[in-house]
Parts: C-alpha cells; structure tokens; sequence
C-alpha cells in the first residue's frame, strides 16, 4: 500500500513554566540531534519575556545558539499537535488530552543560577534528549 506522504515525524512539545530555561534546552538539543526526523515545540505555563541568559551562554559552550528563542505560551493547540508531551516542573498547568504520552522530567530549575551551576542541568537534558531521540527514531511501530 504507497503512501504518496511518508509517514508523519513525531512531533514532541517540551514544557516548563517560563519557557526561558530547561524546556528551550531541551528543544535545542532534540532539534540539533534529531534534524528534521523529528518536530520540535517547546512552550511555558507562564513564559518569560525572554530566554535565560545564563541559559544561552550554556548552550553556547556546547556549540548551540538559542539567543534568537522566544518564550512562547502553551495552548492546548501546542498539546493536540504533540505526540509526545514532556513536562518539567509545570505541574498542573498543562493540558491532558488522551492519546498522548506524557513524560515528567524532574531537573533542577536554571532560573537564577549561574552558568556553572546550568551546566549539569544541560548535560542531564541532552542525556536524556539522546535517549528521545533513540526511542523516536528507531522506526518502533510495534
């Protein structure tokens, strides 16, 4: 049976409350790891005016620019769209729509912290973005 699309990438929204830290990380990381074999959104409960500097220059350090990124606002659109949702520390705040997988992931929160202290943050983030990335791309279809 030809399909005239391939079959749709999945599509993975990462969630915290201000959008400015670990969620704009971890979108960073899917994005740079994954390509295009993946979709990539990441939204706050509670968006920040911008991304955390200290953030941007963690990231910097492992060659990848988020200082462009903008917190943006989660909707329920953003979840419906998403086939997989990761939370991260936005607790009740976000939407449940059956069908979806959920994921929580515990991380320290970058808001007020120096580089020094983000790094280890980071580095837990893209521990756990390579294992997404494994998970999503193995072709698993059961």
């Amino acid at each position: 049976m030809s399909d005239p699309q391939p079959s749709p990438k999945p599509s993975v929204l990462f969630v915290c409350v201000h959008n400015a830290g670990r969620s704009q990380m971890a979108a960073a990381f899917l994005t740079h790891l994954a390509g295009n074999r993946v979709e990539v959104r990441s939204a706050g409960s509670a968006p920040a005016e911008h991304v955390n500097p200290a953030v941007v220059e963690a990231m910097a350090e492992v060659g990848i620019d988020i200082a462009a990124e903008i917190p943006k606002v989660l909707t329920a659109e953003a979840v419906q769209a998403s086939d997989v949702v990761i939370t991260m520390g936005c607790g009740d705040a976000c939407p449940y729509f059956p069908g979806k997988t959920y994921l929580d992931w515990k991380l320290d929160d970058p808001a007020g912290q120096g580089v020094a202290a983000i790094r280890p943050i980071r580095d837990e983030i893209r521990a756990r973005v390579q294992g997404l990335v494994g998970e999503l791309t193995a072709g698993g279809r059961g």
